[in-house]
């Protein structure tokens, strides 16, 4: 077993086998078994290729030969920064028949993100790409190699300079390949804390594959789905559930857009008949904008929505703007999915996060002393179950604070519960504002300003006031209805006020104590290297808003 790896204990283990859950099978055998059921299906599509099965067992294959000639062994952490490519693929699914283990670093990562990875995860080895969207990785990767000193092999694909070149491990002569348990680590997901470096997230091939079956059995994704990687792939949502990785493990196709922008993706999901893709709900708000002026078919399409509160008002407004089905979701990547389902009411698809897709997934909302809430109260949602680690990779400091004694874990998500066992998520623990003597969830108020029409995004956070405790500031992205309006610079004028935002959300019935101080129109939101809002970016942009706007 790997060393850093926390096991599920025998008798939860033995549960989840019994279950038939956990079937037994490496992940890089289930993608086997689907080219063996349809080798000369298309597997995968990007930008520029196309791949069948058979052609993307035999890349991998030879791919994983020659990793095995330039010394990666089984066990090995290998970080892996390509971008939505079909050689993050054929790289992933190499490493997965060696056993080696891929460390899922996404595009945006720079030197400081990489370098933590390839240090917290003792990686031999770095795989990245020549240039994307106008960044060469080899500069990164000659730093990265300078300051981590285990890291012994860089390989680049396309122009490798003085490193591997990538193609040069593809031209491999195929070789045997060893054995690989199941029940062993088969990737590194990262964490998607919003503060901090990211936690190492280890992830068995057992579990995994069963995270992804679960998902598309609530999808109804099998070999006739297409699904569509529209985020970066190495993200969760678009590698696992079901995602581009189970897309080829069901005998489906994937497809690896190269950005998420309509004029991108909009010709693809109608060339390509995608049929699954999962958004950020500041993406799904942009792609209905665009609709309405680029029109795409989009009937066959179901869209799942994570990441962050995606509100009933915003959900109809995609659902309607589309013309595709719409399912919200929570999940992290630390296990837990809830998943509305296919055949569920309105009110629960717009007005909730669904339920576990797993019978054995076992979720407690808990007050401040651990103690369960009743149904319907808000509290800390903990969890554990067959695909929910029982700790993070080589981090027994964190392991002691996410986890409690009896294997939970602590999600740091407010949530409640409804009577027929769907999930809410309010909010997160730390992402209170203490404003006016009370206690407001940024997210609850985030929900009530994405109603406004013309909002397209909005991020809420708490900024110290000797008199408020916290004012409570509104940044907000507008749709492009409002754009012309907004004008540049300081001095311009906004659409959209702080009054006229107020008086929305008052008459939807917002406690008057959980109205906005202050509102600040820009043009994006900062992200985190892992796709979420970066709050504490906009606390220290603070004193530099573009559109002000006080009552």
């Amino acid at each position: 077993m790997l060393d850093g790896f926390v096991p599920w204990p025998t008798g939860f283990a033995d549960r989840y086998r019994r279950a038939g859950y956990w079937r037994g099978v490496s992940l890089r055998q289930l993608i086997a078994d689907s080219a063996g059921r349809h080798p000369d299906k298309i597997a995968a599509v990007d930008a520029t290729s196309r791949i069948t099965y058979a052609e993307l067992v035999d890349q991998a294959d030879r791919i994983a030969s020659g990793l095995l000639e330039i010394g990666i062994a089984p066990r090995d952490r290998v970080v892996v920064h390509l971008p939505n490519r079909i050689e993050f693929l054929t790289t992933v699914v190499a490493m997965l028949s060696i056993g080696a283990i891929p460390v899922m670093a996404l595009p945006g990562h720079r030197r400081d993100e990489i370098l933590h990875l390839a240090r917290s995860s003792d990686a031999v080895a770095y795989v990245g790409q020549d240039r994307f969207q106008g960044f060469d990785y080899r500069n990164l990767a000659r730093e990265v190699r300078r300051d981590a000193p285990n890291l012994r092999h860089v390989v680049i694909a396309g122009d490798a300079q003085e490193f591997t070149p990538l193609s040069e491990l593809a031209g491999s002569a195929v070789r045997e390949l060893p054995p690989v348990d199941s029940s062993e680590v088969a990737l590194l997901l990262l964490s998607g804390g919003t503060t901090g470096v990211p936690k190492l997230i280890p992830r068995t091939h057992d579990d995994y594959a069963y995270n992804i079956f679960a998902c598309a059995e609530v999808v109804e994704f099998d070999d006739s789905g297409v699904y569509l990687a529209a985020n970066p792939v190495p993200h969760n949502a678009a590698l696992g559930c079901p995602g581009a990785l189970g897309a080829l493990l069901l005998g489906g196709k994937a497809v690896l857009a190269a950005n998420p922008s309509p004029d991108h993706v909009f010709p693809l999901i109608e060339r390509e008949g995608v049929t699954l893709t999962t958004l950020v709900p500041a993406l799904a708000l942009l792609w209905a904008d665009a609709a309405r002026t680029t029109p795409v078919d989009m009937s066959r399409m179901t869209i799942q929505v994570g990441s962050s509160k995606f509100g009933p008002a915003a959900a109809e407004r995609v659902s309607a703007s589309l013309g595709c089905r719409i399912l919200n979701v929570y999940g992290i990547g630390e296990g837990l999915i809830t998943h509305t389902r296919l055949d569920d009411p309105p009110e629960v698809v717009f007005g909730t996060e669904g339920r576990p897709v797993s019978p054995d997934d076992e979720v407690k909302i808990v007050d401040e002393d651990g103690k369960e809430v009743a149904t319907g109260e808000t509290g800390e949602l903990l969890t554990r179950g067959p695909y929910t680690i029982r700790g993070y990779f080589a981090a027994p400091e964190h392991n002691r604070r996410s986890f409690t004694d009896d294997g939970f874990y602590r999600s740091g998500d407010l949530a409640r519960m409804t009577d027929d066992g769907n999930v809410i998520i309010e909010g997160r623990l730390k992402d209170i504002i203490h404003h006016l003597g009370e206690k407001v969830s940024a997210e609850e108020v985030e929900g009530h300003v994405l109603t406004h029409p013309l909002v397209l995004d909005t991020a809420v956070v708490g900024i110290p006031d000797d008199e408020l405790d916290e004012r409570l500031i509104v940044f907000v992205v507008l749709a492009s209805d409002a754009d012309a309006g907004a004008g540049a610079g300081r001095n311009a004028v906004a659409p959209l006020s702080l009054r006229t935002l107020r008086d929305h959300i008052r008459g939807r019935g917002l406690a008057s104590y959980k109205l906005p101080d202050e509102l600040i129109v820009v043009s994006d939101l900062p992200r985190t290297p892992v796709g979420k809002i970066d709050k504490k970016a906009l606390k220290a942009s603070h004193g530099q808003p573009q559109v002000p706007s006080k009552a």
